[in-house]
């Protein structure tokens, strides 16, 4: 049996109106795209998502908006990273009442602690929160790396923490932490963030991926992670390396939320490309080069 939180999990992007109100409707379209994409799982108040640039109870509407859009067919695992513990714990328990999956979070991006700090954080959220628990490492932009030992005692004395995110680019880590942790909970999910690490993550043990380019075209990636379990390698191959020409539109874009929403724009949905400052939407030869990657995948004529 794979654990809870296998599969693909869209980081979901935060679709905003012209006036960067947050858009309702764009997000149950998408939602509802997604889960229909097949993909298992849905994180809203990402990185992809504009986590940063969210307040509380937009995180709420965000939140509340996924999960009446897919109605129980995948799950929901939301962000609640912050600088502060007792935020994330604030966040975390509001967003509970709706009757989210689990949680996703970060270490604190500002002060750069010590392990014994990321330690006291991630245990006073799993001990103060009654639900699952994926610990989120990406220290190209919080600039720390979570110790793979660090995982390991959490997972030995945590039961709620459930699982890693790894958006590292390192398949020694992943391979050291799919390793390490798995030999002391084998229930304990690895998931890449990275999609030129997807089958490598499955070849290793590890379990999916959480894969913005789940926003634009869930097919490819959760086609990856069938293929794999059912045996077909030359499928498995052959879609991976259709997810890693889809990734391209990250080499032309400045930021992977404009990636995401210029990708939208080309394949026609009602999701519109603005982001909030500083971000900057893409000019227009950008959002030709996407529309070019989109056209050789077929994804758009």
């Amino acid at each position: 049996m794979r654990p809870k939180f296998s599969g693909i999990i869209s980081p979901f992007i935060t679709p905003f109106n012209e006036d960067l109100s947050i858009d309702v409707e764009a997000v149950k379209w998408l939602a509802r795209y997604e889960a229909d994409g097949g993909v298992h799982g849905i994180f809203p108040n990402s990185t992809t998502g504009e986590f940063i640039h969210l307040k509380p109870d937009e995180v709420i509407e965000l939140t509340k908006a996924v999960i009446e859009s897919v109605g129980g067919r995948v799950k929901v695992i939301p962000g609640i990273s912050a600088n502060c513990t007792l935020h994330s714990i604030e966040l975390g328990r509001k967003l509970l009442d709706l009757g989210v999956d689990g949680f996703i979070i970060t270490p604190p991006y500002y002060f750069k602690v010590s392990k014994e700090g990321l330690k006291k954080h991630f245990s006073m959220v799993a001990e103060a929160l009654d639900t699952d628990i994926i610990i989120y490492n990406i220290p190209s932009t919080t600039g720390i790396n979570i110790p793979i030992d660090l995982y390991v005692e959490l997972a030995k004395e945590y039961s709620n923490i459930v699982g890693a995110k790894i958006t590292h680019d390192s398949l020694i880590y992943l391979k050291r932490l799919i390793y390490e942790v798995k030999a002391v909970r084998k229930d304990f999910v690895v998931l890449t963030g990275m999609a030129d690490y997807l089958l490598p993550n499955l070849m290793l043990g590890g379990d999916g991926g959480v894969l913005a380019l789940a926003n634009i075209y869930p097919q490819i990636p959760r086609n990856v992670y069938d293929a794999w379990f059912n045996r077909d390698l030359m499928k498995a191959l052959n879609e991976y390396r259709r997810l890693l020409q889809l990734a391209k539109i990250y080499e032309v874009a400045s930021s992977f939320p404009t990636a995401i929403k210029t990708a939208l724009k080309v394949m026609g949905a009602p999701v519109k490309p603005y982001v909030r400052p500083p971000l900057t939407m893409e000019p227009k030869e950008v959002e030709e080069k996407i529309r070019k990657i989109l056209v050789e995948l077929g994804i758009v004529q």
